[in-house]
């Protein structure tokens, strides 16, 4: 969902508002040009932080040999002067205008802050085929240009000049690039973020040609994604002379990969695209990203300028808040999710039955939806190495908590699929272990329900060895986080096909799984699994009716999820997860309830990794992953005193 149901303090929580802005454009008419982006920075929300306009901006980019007229040169210079004032209290910007420099012309973007010029930017390639003959009119900087040049006469200021330059705004690190940079082989935005640029700019002046957005629109995307950083590009609009070529006025913001925002083409008046970047995250990801931190960093000059004056504390966050972070929104792009998924765990088990040259596989079936998974994946994996389904021992064992719903969904699943099926009771031989341990049954504690846990997981292990096979685990990435299972109870397995998949999308998988491969009683029996009460099934049956549903004790997975998400994928704080969290779930929980299960997740996700330091190897199918020999290594000693800290003093 859309960040509607609340507002942030942006600043506080790691976020800066930019915008893309491709404004009204007159060839040649400074004034116009000039007044045109005056007024598109005035018509900005008051808590954008930074501002882009195109290449050449100020003149247009198609003034050809008008660039060798000393009356547009000035006239843009002056210019420049006015926008540098216009950022006295508003959004720092970045224009782009050409710039004489010891008789030498650069196409160059000035960034403007605090009402003054702060620095200047010339375009390093400088493209000179097809309809561009930028080497007609500018030099490619070679560095031997000075290190400062005037802008505004005689008694002016000078201003820092060069390509290596980086713009300090609060949090927010700005480095520049100009419109043909980002299309070469080694984008200068490659050695401006390595050296802190996490936001990149770029002003530009690109013409459409069929199939040319679509391209403009991956290379934004990627570049981003490459640095680990925003990539803010302005493009020239309609307004740009059309002798030969249209320009479309093709704006985008990309975080990570991901595109923010984007502005319509081919509209006249001015046009803007406006995000809020997650900085936090993306110092979360440079963080963890060793390439990152080994590569070298190039000297660069840091231009310190203050944030502005006025910024509203109350903004609405301009960018998705979905309540299923794992789960895409988009049906098409969540069933190729799910293939993929399933195709990963399917080989992953396949190859571990090629290295062990085992045949046979024993699987325990609640009539759940991670044992349903986990079988379904091992099916196919028996499929795809030609091995008959019979020869997965899949077994369920009823216990005091079996109710009739599960217990006939798994043994009508198993019978669906063809595998070999098996019903062991486990009541006799937990009471006789209650017995041999001195627990009286009636007293329904930890060790009640672990006891029948293990129980369980002793029967498959000993199958396994009987008939020369493995045992497969169930459960998932989210019990794994808040160490819902029993210590050498399902906890332990000899190969996890679901260990990489949180629950909200195990749900998802086995209706994906049921519409995509099924028809008949075997879809019917999978959608009733998919409407089961998540439960372990450990507690004695309520006049046949289920006494126990894990999300009752350990609290919702759809609020887990999002948390484990935000929380290790994004590096966020817990003011930041519960902020978020309330624009996602406003409609669901209220805000005590929240800080509730966030103090559930940080305490749980800390004091039981122990749990996953002793996991058996599973695959790894999406970007959150907890394997104690990849992803996630910590003490099983750590403490959440600071985490838990920060949610008791969080306001409800």
């Amino acid at each position: 969902m859309l960040g509607v149901a609340g507002t942030f303090d942006l600043t506080a929580l790691g976020y800066a508002r930019i915008a893309v802005v491709s404004p009204a454009l007159r060839v040649a008419d400074v004034r116009f040009n000039a007044d045109a982006t005056v007024e598109a920075l005035g018509q900005l929300d008051p808590s954008t932080a930074l501002a882009i306009f195109p290449e050449m901006g100020l003149t247009g980019y198609t003034c050809g040999d008008l660039y060798r007229q000393p009356t547009l040169l000035d006239a843009a210079r002056r210019a420049l002067v006015t926008i540098a004032v216009a950022t006295t209290d508003g959004a720092a910007v970045i224009v782009g205008l050409p710039l004489m420099v010891r008789d030498r012309l650069f196409n160059v973007a000035a960034f403007c802050a605090n009402g003054l010029i702060r620095g200047v930017v010339p375009k390093r390639y400088l493209p000179n085929r097809s309809e561009f003959y930028d080497d007609r009119w500018f030099t490619r900087p070679s560095g031997t240009e000075p290190d400062m040049v005037r802008i505004d006469g005689v008694d002016g200021t000078d201003v820092p000049f060069g390509i290596d330059l980086l713009f300090e705004v609060g949090e927010m690190v700005v480095g520049i690039e100009i419109c043909e940079d980002l299309w070469t082989v080694a984008p200068p935005s490659g050695p401006l973020a390595l050296a802190g640029a996490n936001i990149i700019a770029n002003p530009s002046a690109s013409p459409e040609l069929l199939g040319k957005a679509d391209y403009r629109r991956s290379l934004v995307a990627q570049q981003s994604a490459r640095c680990l950083a925003a990539y803010a590009y302005a493009g020239a609009g309609p307004g740009e002379s059309t002798m030969d070529v249209v320009y479309g006025g093709h704006s985008l913001i990309a975080e990570n990969g991901s595109v923010l925002a984007e502005t319509a083409r081919f509209q006249f008046g001015t046009q803007s695209a406006v995000a809020d970047v997650d900085l936090g995250r993306l110092s979360h990801e440079r963080l963890n990203n060793s390439s990152f931190a080994a590569d070298a960093i190039a000297p660069m000059r840091r231009i310190a300028c203050s944030p502005r004056a006025v910024v509203a504390k109350s903004a609405m966050l301009l960018r998705r808040v979905d309540r299923l972070p794992f789960v895409p929104d988009d049906e098409s792009q969540r069933a190729r999710h799910c293939e993929e998924i399933f195709a990963i765990q399917a080989a992953g088990l396949a190859k571990r039955l090629r290295h062990t040259t085992a045949e046979r596989v024993v699987i325990g079936v609640s009539g759940g939806l991670d044992s349903t998974l986990a079988l379904l994946v091992a099916a196919r994996s028996f499929d795809s190495l030609g091995l008959s389904r019979e020869q997965i021992l899949a077994v369920t064992m009823p216990g005091f908590g079996t109710t009739d719903r599960t217990y006939r969904n798994a043994l009508g699943l198993m019978e669906e699929l063809g595998v070999d099926r098996r019903e062991i009771e486990i009541t006799a031989a937990v009471r006789h272990h209650f017995s041999d341990i001195g627990h009286d049954e009636s007293t329904h504690d930890i060790a009640y329900e672990n006891s029948q846990a293990r129980e369980r997981t002793q029967i498959l292990m000993d199958l396994a060895n009987e008939i020369g096979g493995f045992v497969v685990g169930t459960g998932d990435l989210s019990e794994a986080a808040l160490g819902w299972m029993t210590f050498n109870g399902d906890h332990m397995s000899m190969y996890h096909v679901n260990i990489g998949v949180p629950k909200t999308l195990v749900r998802y998988l086995v209706t994906w799984a049921a519409d995509a491969q099924f028809d008949g009683e075997t879809r019917r029996i999978l959608h009733d699994i998919f409407d089961t009460p998540i439960t372990p099934e450990l507690l004695p049956l309520d006049n046949g009716a289920l006494a126990q549903k894990t999300e009752d004790t350990v609290g919702p997975y759809e609020l887990h999820d999002f948390f484990l998400f935000h929380a290790i994928r994004g590096g966020a704080r817990p003011a930041k997860v519960f902020a978020l969290a309330k624009l996602a779930f406003s409609d669901s929980y209220d805000d005590a309830t929240i800080l509730r299960w966030l103090r559930t997740f940080w305490s749980r996700f800390i004091s039981q990794q122990f749990k996953r330091s002793a996991m058996p190897d599973g695959p790894k199918v999406g970007s959150v992953a907890l394997s104690p020999r990849g992803d996630w290594r910590m003490p099983s000693d750590a403490s959440p005193s600071l985490w838990l800290a920060e949610i008791d003093g969080l306001d409800t």
